[in-house]
């Protein structure tokens, strides 16, 4: 693979983890992020899979949310502190302050938002999402992000997308991952433009849709 920035990843000196709500891109979006800084691609839901042995869905039917958090908390734990690589997380894996603490101590969080339509839409093209069975799906988002937003707004990094296409959105990533970069070594920022300016600006508060 070919590195966009070269240096960026070892400027950096931690893992980009990326952070959202269900829909927001985070799985697709990392695996061109993860080409573009010349790095692999890690899917913290695929890992829990491998170490659980079954599908989240069968995590949450079998176990429960209590049990399936606690593994995921161990799983992301443990990939921070690896690497290089670019981790796409679950949609509720940045609520423990214990999953925090450990993305802050080895991971760069980057908060990946969309428009509560977008973030719908995607939801309901996948069955396999155990927190949206059964229940009106635009009604849970909004719950999910009055809960679960402020949490997120503590990543060091935060850019918006939209439907259009997911190169607009790594673009603003890498960006902005300089500038934190930049910032952390002392150095003059290299990119200009207003932050997430590569990604369209949500159309709505952060709550209501």
């Amino acid at each position: 693979m070919s590195q966009d920035r070269p240096g960026l990843v070892t400027a950096l000196g931690r893992n980009p983890v990326l952070v959202g709500l269900p829909g927001a891109g985070k799985s697709s979006v990392g695996k061109r992020l993860a080409t573009r800084l010349g790095v692999p691609f890690v899917d913290a839901d695929t890992e829990i899979e491998k170490a659980a042995g079954m599908t989240i869905d069968e995590i949450f039917k079998m176990h429960g949310e209590p049990a399936f958090r606690d593994g995921e908390a161990r799983v992301i734990a443990r990939l921070v502190q690896a690497g290089p690589h670019v981790i796409a997380t679950g949609g509720g894996a940045f609520m423990r302050a214990d999953t925090r603490a450990a993305i802050a101590e080895g991971g760069i969080a980057v908060w990946l938002d969309a428009p509560t339509d977008v973030l719908i839409a995607r939801i309901m093209r996948r069955d396999n999402r155990p927190l949206f069975h059964n229940v009106d799906p635009r009604q849970k988002l909004l719950d999910l992000r009055a809960i679960r937003d402020p949490h997120f707004a503590e990543a060091p990094v935060k850019v918006l997308s939209s439907a259009g296409p997911h190169d607009r959105v790594v673009n603003a990533i890498v960006r902005e991952l300089q500038r934190w970069a930049d910032r952390q070594n002392g150095a003059p920022s290299s990119s200009g433009g207003e932050p997430g300016s590569d990604a369209a600006p949500l159309p709505e508060p952060a709550v209501n849709s």
